[in-house]
């Protein structure tokens, strides 16, 4: 049985999130933050990713992500997988980083969004 499918459209809201495999730390230096952000940076040139908030913990990231053209799978490729491909290369593995499919939570714009951007400012 297929997985469901994501719920896409212009001007969605979602709070998304990804963790590590095997819970691992995702980020082990200033260096890998930084190259996660610019993926970020990229994704909002590239696709037109709208980044309201995030937060980079050692074994996951959480976004408050707006996909203007309702391409969040575009968008959530394009940074999972350059990052995947930079940590790899730099570590000389290979395989997963990431657990599983990352989480998109599709939200309202409003309220859960304000509480939402609190939440991920203060983790």
């Amino acid at each position: 049985m297929g997985r469901p499918l994501r719920i896409e459209y212009a001007g969605a809201c979602y709070h998304v999130t990804s963790r590590g495999n095997e819970q691992k730390e995702v980020f082990k230096s200033r260096a890998d933050r930084e190259k996660f952000l610019s993926y970020l940076e990229s994704a909002t040139v590239r696709y037109g990713a709208v980044i309201h908030a995030f937060c980079l913990m050692g074994n996951h990231y959480h976004l408050l992500l707006e996909p203007p053209s309702g391409n969040l799978s575009q968008i959530m490729r394009h940074i999972n997988g350059a990052y995947t491909n930079y940590f790899n290369a730099k570590r000389k593995r290979a395989g997963h980083l990431f657990q599983g499919r990352y989480k998109a939570i599709l939200i309202e714009a409003d309220q859960y969004a304000m509480e939402l951007s609190r939440y991920v400012h203060l983790e």
